[in-house]
């Protein structure tokens, strides 16, 4: 079965959308999109990826995180629920042009404007703030038209004003990440992040940049350095490590997991890139997770 999103009622002048996700899926998708993400776990557990944050989740989990990094909760698949699911939570989840510059200089923003800077790196909400953000959370997918946007904002400002918040991505990450130097280096990186794990096709990435084939490989690697599939083989293997970094997780399931559907090739593209072999790699980080 599945996974799905329930949205309540969204209309097309709503500002933001919530819901709730129900996750049924045997398999997890590392990606990222262009919105903001508020996540609270209701059912469920098992490791929450954000960036090269890797930790553990249980109901009462509750992260913000900001566009375009990289994440994907994995559900602990033998510890099933009830109805059959392995993750339920509700999320949030928004875009830039909700607070204009405008609004943010106002000094009532000024803990909403510290939000957003701080869910750059993704956020874990903790403590007392929790407890008043959750319960906003649970409420908003019944609130209407002032009365919801009333809460959101009330929402993040208790979030921007704590200090309690956990940054989640490190600064080395911070650091590497992936800044398209066009929109065509853009479009790719974006499509190659949310499409790892399916077939390429080469015909398909030219349409999407408006190229022919021969002119998007040799303009990505004069941008990039490398070809598009070396890169696409690169996002791969960061994501496996990522894998790897859970004991319980079999090399044959990273593998799949990942995106190869070859462990043969799976494991040259590792060395390849890493040095070393899956097994290796999982056994220097042993005991970190």
């Amino acid at each position: 079965m599945p996974a799905r999103y329930e949205r309540i009622q969204l209309k097309e002048d709503e500002s933001f959308s919530i819901g709730i996700f129900q996750d049924n899926l045997e398999k997890s998708t590392w990606h990222y999109h262009n919105n903001f993400e508020i996540s609270f776990i209701t059912e469920g557990s098992g490791k929450r990826i954000v960036a090269d944050s890797i930790e553990e989740f249980q109901p009462g989990d509750l992260v913000f995180i900001g566009s375009s990094i990289p994440h994907v909760w994995i559900a602990d698949k033998e510890q099933r629920l009830l109805s059959d699911r392995t993750l339920e939570m509700v999320y949030l989840q928004f875009s830039s042009y909700i607070f204009f510059p405008q609004l943010l200089a106002l000094p009532e923003f000024k803990n909403v404007k510290r939000a957003l800077e701080m869910s750059e790196r993704g956020i874990q909400v903790v403590g007392q703030t929790l407890n008043e953000v959750s319960e906003i959370m649970l409420q908003l997918p019944y609130l209407k038209g002032f009365d919801r946007i009333n809460y959101f904002f009330r929402l993040m400002d208790i979030i921007g004003k704590s200090e309690s918040n956990i940054s989640l991505a490190s600064d080395d990450f911070m650091r590497k990440q992936f800044k398209p130097a066009n929109r065509r280096i853009g479009l790719l990186h974006d499509y190659l992040m949310n499409h790892y794990r399916e077939e390429i096709d080469l015909q398909q990435l030219a349409g999407l940049v408006s190229m022919a084939e021969g002119s998007l490989c040799r303009f990505f690697k004069m941008n990039v350095g490398i070809s598009v599939f070396e890169y696409l083989n690169r996002i791969k293997v960061e994501f496996a490590c990522k894998l790897l970094m859970d004991p319980e997780m079999g090399i044959v399931d990273v593998c799949l997991d990942s995106g190869f559907n070859n462990l043969s090739h799976f494991n040259k593209q590792f060395r390849r890139y890493n040095g070393v072999t899956p097994s290796e790699y999982r056994k220097r980080f042993k005991g970190l997770v």
